[in-house]
């Protein structure tokens, strides 16, 4: 999955047209996008959704809210039996958390009867606080629903009592870079996908783009949205293009050609085997084949 789109789960409008959007998974949100008088409504609206929506569509993925809240396992209960895709933990401290949100799913499922075992993936929000960046290595082995890490900023900041996560010319500061590389580090040690954070300014279609690209230069694997006009943008940025798969397919024959070796000359440069583990996972990301 490239875009995932958030959507607050009170909003029969913007359900609607973020259904549309084209993005690869629609977010339902319980958390930070509704207010606490309106819980309880966007957990039933969230529910009157998963149970109607087309499920040919986009993934449907629902963000519950935190465990230091009253309302995250009222949020279990009612959506699990629905069968999301995916939930969203947000504000996770450890992969602790991953386990303690698996273990209730696990209850629901079995309660309800017939739902396959780890059917419903979880993501996980990593960094919203200060003491979550000290355990990115904890999510690897968490339980075997985890699915994604991504990271926040915002939430970061705040809890930081920060001023502003940029500086004057747009680019995160030393700590929310560091979030950032941590997220892809534990994620990618944990064997899930790494998707790269919001940005904000849903206006800014060339700071969205760069940041995109930047982040898909770097190994994540796709990007949050806020707004259905970023998903298009997502999508381009992270689908790889012909000549990303050519190269792909080009070291892959190389290696092939050449036998059991380590090391292979393709176009003047020397590639050895994390090269060829590269090329593989790009096809793989690609649905194709050599």
């Amino acid at each position: 999955m490239r875009s995932f789109l958030f959507v607050p789960a009170d909003s029969e409008k913007k359900l609607a047209k973020g259904a549309g959007s084209g993005a690869d998974a629609l977010i339902l949100d319980l958390e930070d996008s509704v207010a606490l008088s309106n819980k309880e409504n966007a957990r039933k609206s969230a529910v009157e959704y998963l149970k109607s929506a087309d499920r040919n569509g986009p993934k449907l993925v629902v963000r519950i809210n935190a465990l230091d809240t009253p309302f995250w396992h009222a949020d279990i209960k009612a959506v699990v039996p629905q069968n999301p895709d995916i939930i969203v933990i947000p504000k996770t401290i450890s992969g602790d958390c991953v386990r303690k949100v698996g273990h209730a799913i696990d209850e629901v499922e079995h309660d309800a009867g017939g739902m396959p075992p780890n059917g419903i993936g979880l993501g996980c929000v990593a960094t919203e606080t200060a003491a979550s960046l000290f355990t990115l290595s904890t999510y690897a082995g968490s339980h075997p629903r985890l699915a994604f890490l991504t990271w926040g900023a915002e939430d970061l900041a705040a809890a930081l009592g920060a001023r502003d996560n940029k500086d004057e010319h747009g680019t995160y500061t030393g700590p929310y870079q560091l979030a950032r590389t941590l997220t892809l580090l534990g994620a990618v040690a944990a064997g899930v996908a790494p998707v790269d954070s919001i940005w904000k300014d849903f206006r800014d279609e060339k700071g969205l783009e760069a940041e995109a690209r930047a982040a898909a230069r770097d190994g994540f694997t796709g990007k949050m949205a806020i707004h259905p006009a970023q998903v298009a943008i997502i999508n381009e940025i992270f689908t790889p293009g012909e000549a990303d798969l050519a190269h792909a397919r080009a070291v892959i024959e190389a290696f092939e050609k050449a036998g059991d070796v380590g090391v292979v000359a393709l176009d003047g440069v020397m590639l050895d085997i994390p090269h060829l583990k590269q090329a593989k996972a790009l096809l793989a990301r690609a649905g194709q084949q050599k």
